[in-house]
């Protein structure tokens, strides 16, 4: 009866399950660990992973709920996900609460969330069914990469201006789902080749219009404030038109400049105050030596601002070293080329898309993080999905596992595989 039990709740791939289960575990233990700084400041040790396990809790019982839904149910409600997305995003940009100088939170009943995080989901939800209804023996049809570059546009438009790496994000998702939907090279080419130039026109007129001189200079050195601190000081004191449009413009050219800047400095010379959050990473990352200094024993944790949530993985390599680091990414690879087989084992276009384009928004978010934790991108305010303390985005990225789980699961799958497990049934016999 056990079994029976919990076959029930556990369905779908199994695969699957056990990365979502090696990422919760892992989530615990780090996210109890970075959290030194919040439970000192509370005076509640227990507090912030007690608040993380709930947050878990809620979206593994909502993953449960998902992954029971048959797949073909979730055609049903795209139209009324992306409209509710939709005026979501346009409240956060007219009334949204602002954090670290960006508009992204909006409050409903009392609870905090960030319509970006359903938004994502619900242009893959669109563009799976574009796909999957435009499909020819050719390939997508032309016409869709029409359809799919209005819904885009107008989604991503909506949060380009407040969260610029989660509309790059998105916009590679898209470039990724077309590709593995067969839209037509020179209408892909064309498509990357525009991204390419309007990301050069917009790093240009950040370089113009944003002004890093005050973040460098009125930092103070023995206050504990971050750069983005600052940076929204100065911006509540300078709206304008650019403080509505590209009002962040000073926090990328900042960004964009540090990445780019090449000069050697003597450890002596390092400003840890200005540069705290890669300065201690780049710490955490240096002392972690092959082994780590294992769970909970992290030094640098107390000096991160953003330890148990944009900067984990840092202080993951510091407790786990590089063993631990390599596992990690391991497992969002696994992740995604799981998704792959299950994609094609679907003998219908709709769920295998939807399957794929959900990897990857996970997968290629999961990356970028990685990448910014040891240096090799800007710094952003990207979470490690599924790791990183957080709320709506931990709910609902429990949530796309969920519809990964439920394609595996109810999606009809291709004659060539049943025939194929028949007979390996018939020679086992």
């Amino acid at each position: 009866m056990k079994n029976k039990s919990l076959s029930n709740i556990f369905k779908g791939d199994k695969v699957i399950w056990m990365v979502f289960f090696f990422l919760c575990i892992i989530s615990i233990i780090e996210v109890y660990s970075a959290s030194s700084s919040l439970s000192y400041t509370g005076g509640n040790y227990w507090s912030p992973i007690i608040y993380h396990c709930t947050i878990l809790a809620v979206g593994i019982a909502l993953m449960v709920i998902v992954l029971n839904i048959k797949c073909r149910y979730f055609k049903l409600i795209t139209p009324v996900v992306l409209i509710l997305s939709a005026l979501m995003l346009i409240w956060v940009l007219l009334a949204g609460q602002s954090t670290n100088g960006a508009s992204r939170w909006i409050s409903f009943a009392g609870i905090q969330f960030q319509p970006s995080e359903l938004a994502k989901g619900a242009l893959v939800l669109a563009i799976a069914q574009v796909l999957s209804a435009m499909q020819t023996d050719h390939g997508a049809d032309r016409k869709a990469f029409k359809y799919i570059m209005w819904l885009s546009a107008f989604i991503i438009g909506l949060i380009l201006f407040e969260n610029l790496s989660t509309a790059m994000l998105i916009a590679l998702t898209v470039v990724l789902m077309m590709f593995v939907g067969r839209v037509p090279f020179n209408q892909l080419g064309r498509l990357i080749g525009f991204l390419a130039l309007t990301g050069i026109l917009l790093i240009s007129m950040v370089m113009l219009v944003g002004d890093d001189k005050n973040i460098r200079e009125e930092l103070p050195a023995k206050q504990n404030l971050t750069e983005q601190t600052v940076v929204a000081q100065q911006q509540d004191q300078s709206p304008g038109f650019f403080g509505k449009m590209l009002h962040r413009a000073d926090t990328w050219k900042a960004r964009i400049k540090k990445f780019f800047d090449n000069e050697y400095i003597a450890p002596k010379d390092y400003d840890l105050d200005k540069d705290a959050q890669v300065a201690h990473a780049n710490i955490a990352i240096a002392s972690s030596e092959v082994l780590g200094k294992g769970p909970g024993n992290s030094n640098e944790r107390d000096f991160l601002s953003q330890a148990f949530s944009d900067f984990i993985y840092a202080i993951i390599i510091e407790e786990m070293g590089l063993i631990g680091a390599i596992f990690v990414a391991f497992l969002y690879i696994i992740l995604l080329f799981r998704t792959g087989i299950i994609a094609n084992r679907c003998e219908n276009s709709f769920p295998a898309f939807l399957a794929m384009g959900i990897a990857f928004l996970l997968v290629t978010q999961a990356l970028f993080n990685m990448l910014v934790a040891v240096g090799l991108a800007p710094v952003t305010g990207q979470p490690l999905p599924l790791i990183s303390k957080g709320g709506t985005s931990t709910i609902i990225n429990c949530v796309y596992i969920g519809v990964i789980l439920s394609v595996s699961r109810s999606a009809k799958k291709k004659k060539e595989t049943k025939v194929t497990a028949d007979k390996l049934a018939g020679a086992t016999a």
